[in-house]
C-alpha cells in the first residue's frame, strides 16, 4: 500500500506521468542499454526494442499498477503484476537487477519532467517503484522455490528428440533431457523460454508455449516462423533460427515451464479461445483433459487464415473428439469449404449464436485483435470480466490500449 504522504503526490503528478511515460520508457531503455549494452543482446529482445512494444508494455504495465495504488488503495495490485512475475521467472531474472532498473528508470522520468521533479514527487515515485518492484522480486521468489531452484537458475540444456512440420509455417519440437531423466511436470497452457545464438553472436530469447499435456518424459513447443507481412519490418529472429537450422539430436538452450495461464480444476465450463499459433497452450489444456477422461463443458473456439495453416489442425479436432462435453468452432479467412465440417465456417470469429454458460471460466491466446473481439463477445453472453482470463505473445499491450 502506498503511504499516506506520497499517495496525494502520486494521484497529482500520475496524469503528467501517464502523458509522457512512453518517452521516459524510450529514455530509460537508452540510457539502461548504454551503460550495460550487453542486455540488450543476452536478455530483452532487440526485435521488440525496435518496434517499441516493449517500451508500450512498460509504460502500460507502470500506469496501471500507480493507477490501482491511487485509485483503489485496499485492492492488491499483483494481478496486474503475475504474469509480468511467470515471464520474468522464464528469463532468469534476479532481485539485483531491478537496483539498475529502478535507477536508470526514476532517473528517466526526471529527465523528462524536469524541475517539476521536486524531491518530494521524487520519493513519491521511486515509492511506487520499489513497491512494484518487491511485489515482482516476492512473486518471482516463490516461482523459483516452487520450481525448487535457486533465483534466477532456470536454465537447461535439452535434447530435439523429434522435429515435426505441422502447417505451411509452423513446426513442432520434442524435447528431451540429454541424461534421459524425466524433464519435469508443468501446468497445461504454460511456457518455456527458448535462447538461440544468431548469426552476430547474439543470443536472443523467445518464449514458447508447451503444446501437450504434462508427461514428465518429454516437453514439446511449436515454433511459428514469423514473417514480415509487407517486409517493413525483419522476420522473427528466433523463430527463423529454428526453422532453419533446429534438427533431432540438437541441444537447445531452454528454461524451466512458467506462465499464469493455466487450466484450472474442478468440473466447470470453460471457453478455449485461440487464433494462429495461440492454439498451443490450447492443446496442452484439451491433451489434459482427454488424458483425464474429463466430462466438463468445453467450447473450443478457433480462428486462423486457413485450414493448411491451422497448426495441429487434426490433432486439435482430435482432441476435441474425445471429450464428450466438448464443442469445437472453427472460422478460417478461406477455405472452409474445404473441410466440409459444420462447425467450420469462412470469416471472422463471432460469438453471437453460440450457446456459452454465463459461469463459464475462458482462455484467451492469440493476436491482441482477435482477444479483444473475443473479450467483447464473451461479456456480451454474460460472462464476468474476472472469468476471462488471456496469455500474449509477446510483450503485454493490453493494458497500453
Amino acid at each position: 500500500m502506498l503511504s499516506a504522504q506520497s499517495t496525494p503526490i502520486v494521484r497529482a503528478t500520475l496524469p503528467a506521468v501517464g502523458a509522457h511515460l512512453t518517452t521516459i520508457t524510450e529514455l530509460f531503455y537508452r540510457h539502461m542499454f548504454e551503460e550495460r549494452p550487453e542486455l540488450l543482446r543476452t536478455l530483452f529482445n532487440r526485435a521488440n526494442q525496435a518496434s517499441g512494444a516493449q517500451r508500450e508494455a512498460l509504460a502500460g504495465a507502470v500506469a496501471a499498477f500507480a493507477t490501482v495504488l491511487v485509485e483503489r488503495p485496499d485492492e492488491r495490485p499483483d494481478a496486474v503484476l503475475g504474469r509480468i512475475a511467470h515471464k520474468h521467472a522464464s528469463l532468469g531474472i534476479t532481485p539485483d537487477q531491478y537496483t539498475l532498473v529502478g535507477r536508470h528508470l526514476l532517473g528517466a522520468v526526471a529527465e523528462v519532467l524536469g524541475d517539476a521533479v521536486t524531491p518530494e514527487v521524487a520519493a513519491a515515485w521511486d515509492e511506487v517503484y520499489w513497491l512494484m518492484a518487491n511485489a515482482l522480486i516476492a512473486m518471482e521468489a516463490r516461482l523459483y522455490a516452487e520450481a525448487r531452484v535457486d533465483n534466477g537458475d532456470v536454465w537447461r540444456e535439452m535434447e530435439i528428440a523429434e522435429r515435426t512440420e505441422e502447417s505451411a509455417d509452423a513446426a513442432s519440437f520434442v524435447l528431451r533431457r540429454p541424461d534421459g531423466l524425466p524433464t519435469g511436470s508443468f501446468l497445461p497452457g504454460q511456457y518455456v523460454s527458448v535462447q538461440v545464438e544468431l548469426p552476430d553472436g547474439a543470443q536472443q530469447i523467445r518464449q514458447y508455449s508447451l503444446s501437450t499435456a504434462p508427461d514428465r518424459k518429454t516437453w514439446r513447443i511449436t515454433v511459428k516462423r514469423e514473417r514480415s507481412a509487407d517486409g517493413s519490418s525483419p522476420d522473427g529472429e528466433v523463430s527463423t533460427w529454428l526453422h532453419s537450422h533446429a534438427r533431432a539430436g540438437d541441444t537447445l538452450r531452454v528454461s524451466l515451464p512458467f506462465g499464469d495461464l493455466i487450466l484450472p480444476d474442478g468440473d466447470g465450463p470453460i471457453v478455449l479461445a485461440s487464433a494462429g499459433i495461440g492454439v498451443t497452450p490450447m492443446l496442452s489444456m484439451l491433451d489434459h483433459l482427454a488424458r483425464t477422461s474429463s466430462s466438463r463443458q468445453v467450447t473450443v473456439l478457433h480462428a486462423d487464415r486457413s485450414p493448411a495453416h491451422h497448426a495441429h489442425h487434426a490433432e486439435h479436432t482430435g482432441l476435441v473428439s474425445r471429450l464428450p462435453g466438448a464443442a469445437l468452432h472453427l472460422w478460417y479467412e478461406s477455405g472452409a469449404g474445404e473441410l466440409a465440417l459444420p462447425h467450420a465456417r469462412d470469416g471472422r470469429a463471432d460469438l453471437s449464436d453460440l450457446p456459452l454458460p454465463e459461469d463459464a471460466t475462458a482462455y484467451l491466446c492469440g493476436p491482441l485483435p482477435f482477444m479483444r473481439a473475443v473479450r467483447s463477445g464473451l461479456l456480451d453472453k454474460g460472462l464476468h470480466p474476472a472469468r476471462i482470463h488471456y496469455e500474449v505473445f509477446g510483450p503485454d499491450l493490453w493494458l497500453s490500449k
